[in-house]
């Protein structure tokens, strides 16, 4: 095997001008330290300022060669100088970020190889979770707040449905109807096509049916995803995500993305309102000594796969303007071209791990990554990419004055916080422990457009139920059942979602049901004129603090009587049975349509 290292500099004039290149005079973010001829030396660190976390960067790796380790390093120390971190959390290997590491043997290898100081310390954290479908805090936005162009971006809306879009939130603004969730919007649609409010549509401008049937598909396939969880009251504030701990500290935010890591809508539209938010309020702040906040998008790929070139285009901007704002972005991937080149131009900072060659796919990504870095003599880059280790990483970085340093084969330093994730118990009571818990754990339920609508046309809506205390969940069936820690509050219960059959998936694994609803199948004969239909009342609401499925038809499966024992009635009204029904119906039409 010929030495990957090729060039023919002496190791200590190698080591010395690798520490000329990364010096910095002010605050810097700690990668590790260069590596020539297989040997780490420790005078030559390898950092970047954290002055530059603002020109952004890249992550990238093949699976298990340390780019969620890395991530962690970096967000730590970002916190430890008081920057405010958000960190898209797909796997649930963050959460180890609260608590101090404990050495092990690798990890205490690498911090006498590498010459460090090493303290285990973990960091200031605060859970979220997508509209609760997970153990952090809830995260919710409103419909009206992401605007029709932003919305229509997510649905992949073209230039016509997009302005037709515009037209009915305009029509909400004007009308006084407060636009919540998806069912109000589902809801307004069908009413301004319906008698009743077709005529009034006509005097701004009209909305064809054909466009709103479009409209109405692709906002069911959100549905689908389950972003009507996501969309409620209240509303996550851009403040709440840019704080400091008592001791000075950034507090990293970490969103917990495992439960809906199958429905990449759901992450991309919180993403998408994120950005669009944090761009318009907050101030140009310029160049500063450190960041107002910096994300790190884990799994990148599901953020760009199958989006729309609006979505993609989006991005690209707010990135682009973002930096002038204080906000540095990070992006976290398997392979750069995961990231699509009109933002990858514009990620400054690169830590790229081990690159697998196996297939022809691999082999051009290989050479397109060393093609972005700069020309080195001191590695053949396309062969050492293949033979990294674990913990190693081909860094290059904005040196302060705004030029890239040379390219360094790093080993990276340890995080001082524990590696892979900690028990979900644990990540709820910390949740329910935090300020945050009482402001966003309950939902509100206030009148909107379907109750304004429903009104409008006489439409009597079914009474909310008594509100139900938050309660402990069902211990679930394990071998040894886990206490809770003294002082935490019980979980808040969802009473109007309906509840799971017994199944023996592992959490955070989708089931048959899942998969089948997920799957992304639909029937474009779907688009076609929709017949003027009245908006259907909301489902029952469980409880005054706590908002329904939001699903735009009445539970028929409620009317049963549970003849059966149950058995099926449960069934039908979980995901699975949900998914079948669906299917099955999809089916008779399209019999239907083919007997045609």
């Amino acid at each position: 095997m010929t030495d990957p290292a090729a060039g023919t500099a002496p190791p200590d004039e190698f080591a010395a001008r690798i520490a000329v290149a990364y010096a910095a005079e002010g605050s810097t973010i700690d990668i590790g330290r260069a590596v020539h001829d297989g040997t780490a030396f420790p005078g030559a660190v390898v950092q970047v300022p954290t002055a530059m976390c603002n020109r952004h960067g890249l992550i990238a790796g093949a699976t298990g060669t340390g780019k969620t380790v890395t991530l962690q390093l970096l967000a730590e120390q970002l916190s430890a100088q008081g920057v405010p971190v958000f960190t898209a959390d797909v796997k649930g290997d963050l959460s180890g970020l609260v608590k101090p590491a404990t050495p092990g043997d690798k990890i205490t290898k690498r911090v006498l190889e590498l010459g460090l100081t090493y303290t285990p310390t973990g960091a200031p954290v605060q859970f979220w979770a997508l509209g609760g479908q997970g153990s952090g805090v809830p995260v919710r936005a409103t419909v009206s707040s992401f605007g029709p162009q932003l919305l229509a971006k997510v649905l992949g809306a073209n230039e016509t449905q997009t302005s037709s879009l515009a037209l009915v939130f305009y029509y909400a603004d004007q009308q006084g109807l407060p636009l919540l969730d998806l069912v109000d919007l589902v809801d307004l649609l069908k009413y301004l096509v319906g008698d009743e409010g077709k005529a009034e549509l006509k005097t701004i401008g009209g909305l064809s049916s054909a466009t709103a049937g479009v409209l109405l598909r692709k906002l069911v396939e959100l549905q689908q995803q389950d972003a009507e969880l996501f969309f409620g009251e209240p509303e996550v504030t851009i403040d709440d995500l840019i704080r400091t701990a008592p001791d000075g500290r950034g507090v990293i935010n970490c969103l917990e993305l495992a439960a809906v890591q199958d429905r990449p809508k759901l992450f991309s539209t919180f993403l998408m309102w994120l950005l669009a938010e944090l761009f318009e309020h907050l101030p140009e702040a310029g160049d500063l000594d450190k960041p107002k906040l910096v994300f790190f998008f884990d799994e990148a790929h599901l953020l760009f796969d199958d989006a729309p070139k609006a979505f993609v285009d989006q991005v690209a901007q707010t990135v682009r303007l973002i930096r002038s704002k204080g906000v540095g972005v990070f992006f976290i991937t398997q392979l750069p071209d995961d990231v699509p080149d009109v933002v990858l131009a514009q990620l400054g900072n690169r830590v790229q791990h081990a690159l697998r060659a196996y297939t022809p796919r691999d082999a051009k990504a290989l050479k397109a990554a060393v093609s972005t870095y700069p020309k080195t003599d001191d590695y053949d880059l396309e062969e050492v990419l293949t033979q990294l280790g674990t913990g190693e990483a081909i860094v290059t970085t904005l040196a302060e004055n705004g030029a890239p340093t040379p390219v360094a084969w790093t080993k990276v330093r340890p995080p001082q916080s524990q590696i892979g994730a900690v028990d979900p118990a644990e990540v709820l009571a910390l949740a329910q422990a935090s300020d945050r818990w009482a402001t966003y754990a309950t939902e509100i339920d206030r009148p909107s457009a379907r109750e304004q609508l429903a009104a409008k046309m006489g439409v009597t809506l079914p009474a909310p139920a008594p509100a139900a205390p938050p309660s402990a969940p069902a211990a679930p069936t394990v071998a040894a059942e886990p206490t809770a820690p003294v002082g935490a509050e019980p979980p808040v219960v969802r009473p109007d979602l309906p509840p799971p059959p017994a199944s023996a998936y592992p959490a955070g694994q989708p089931s048959p049901g899942d998969l089948v609803r997920d799957s992304g199948v639909r029937d474009d004969s779907f688009d076609v004129e929709v017949s003027a239909t009245p908006a259907e009342p909301k489902a029952t609401k469980a409880n005054a603090g706590s908002k329904p499925m939001r699903r735009s038809d009445p539970d028929p499966i409620n009317k049963r009587q549970k003849d059966d024992g149950g058995v099926v009635t449960d069934f039908l009204k979980s995901r699975e049975g949900r998914a079948t029904v669906n299917n099955v119906v999809r089916g008779v039409f399209d019999l239907l349509k083919k007997k045609r």
